[in-house]
């Protein structure tokens, strides 16, 4: 093992900072998630900044730091796709050559009637929906008559929102389960809520049902070294639970995320911590949400001002992203962009990693770090980054 004891991963959901060269094949143009909530009067990172966030090449619409505290690059996503399972997938040492299945006209008949069957219920909707739309559109129905509200989006996702009162989530999480026997989508997604018409609201009880990663990964490599491998927020869903010694379950919200995070670097274990902050993406990218995004962004900052000041010398930090969400694209999907790439402790030096081939080279990293073995195409940049 090299010079670190312990590596946190923390993964911004969707903070994408341009749009990919190949981005028109995935139908978006010109897309800069940073770019257009930096603008916003509520955005304000001086520590992402003393970071290096605005030194990355390519970001050329703020203020670059003039000594940044650590090092920083962007991210080209190799895989086929701009999703997070796949964008996950990637970090973790995986490239993808196939896109995930999509169903943009909602799932074929087939489909439908092995759900039904396995349910026990029917069915309602059936395409793909803004979450928060589909229970103001079919909530009644699904309280009057206890049909599953079952609908889809532009990611590879089956979803099924029931309402707390008609189906317990114990209940709905077993659907779910039934669903990923029969559905090829990356995820299944329980989506429970509560309240009354018009006022439903979605619960923080969420739950993904991901397939299992189709190779080794990062997380496998150093769980069996007996490496600590901690995952916060969605990483247990992501990867189905595998090559996870330990999960702090799904997060209520991003402040939740940073908490057990901050918690994690008070205790004493030899491994990585693998955190996700999906509200980024969940609640203000794909509700393009500009405003609100910012202020996300602008919690975070001063988050991670405080987990700075808590790590250790022998500790490590890596921030990154899994895919773009331009809250001021077109439509409510992901955007194929570019990532970031930000590595600070004590042993690092400020150093500008240009471009990166693949999400891959962070698991290739982690992997040299801890002296274990990964098969990935991703290529290790701790030489360039160590004092």
């Amino acid at each position: 093992m090299k010079n670190f004891n312990r590596v946190f991963l923390i993964v911004l959901d969707s903070v994408g900072i341009g749009g990919a060269d190949d981005a028109k094949n995935f139908g978006d143009d010109n897309p800069n998630t940073l770019k257009t909530i930096a603008a916003s009067k509520n955005f304000h990172t001086p520590n992402l900044a003393r970071l290096g966030l605005f030194n990355i090449d390519g970001i050329n619409f703020y203020k670059r730091e003039k000594n940044p505290r650590g090092s920083f690059g962007r991210v080209v996503e190799a895989s086929q796709g701009k999703d997070t399972t796949i964008g996950h997938w990637e970090i973790a040492g995986i490239i993808s050559s196939r896109p995930l299945p999509t169903y943009p006209e909602g799932f074929p008949p087939e489909v439908v009637d092995a759900l039904e069957k396995s349910f026990g219920r029917k069915i309602l909707c059936n395409k793909p929906y803004s979450g928060t739309q589909v229970i103001h559109d079919f909530g009644r129905e699904h309280e009057a008559t206890g049909k599953l509200i079952v609908y889809t989006s532009a990611d590879s996702v089956l979803q099924i929102a029931a309402h707390e009162k008609i189906v317990p989530v114990d209940e709905l999480y077993n659907f779910c389960r039934k669903a990923r026997e029969i559905s090829d989508v990356g995820r299944i997604i329980a989506r429970p809520f509560v309240g009354t018409f018009p006022n439903y609201e979605r619960t923080p009880r969420r739950h993904d049902f991901s397939l299992e990663p189709p190779a080794e990964t990062i997380l496998d490599a150093l769980n069996k070294k007996n490496f600590a491998t901690i995952g916060v927020g969605k990483i247990f869903d992501i990867f189905a639970g595998r090559g996870i010694s330990r999960s702090l379950g799904v997060n209520e919200n991003n402040s939740d995320g940073m908490k057990k995070t901050l918690r994690l670097v008070e205790e004493n274990f030899c491994g990585l911590c693998f955190v996700n902050l999906v509200d980024f993406d969940m609640k203000f990218g794909h509700r393009r949400d500009v405003e609100g995004y910012a202020r996300a962004m602008t919690t975070f900052d001063a988050e991670l001002g405080e987990f700075l000041s808590k790590m250790r010398d022998d500790d490590l930090l890596m921030i990154t992203a899994d895919h773009g969400c331009d809250p001021a694209a077109a439509g409510t999907d992901h955007t194929r962009e570019n990532v970031p790439l930000l590595v600070c402790g004590k042993k690092i030096r400020a150093e500008n990693l240009g471009t990166l081939k693949t999400f891959a080279d962070i698991a290739a990293t982690i992997a040299e770090i801890f002296s274990v073995e990964l098969e990935t195409p991703g290529e290790s940049f701790l030489s360039k980054i160590l004092l």
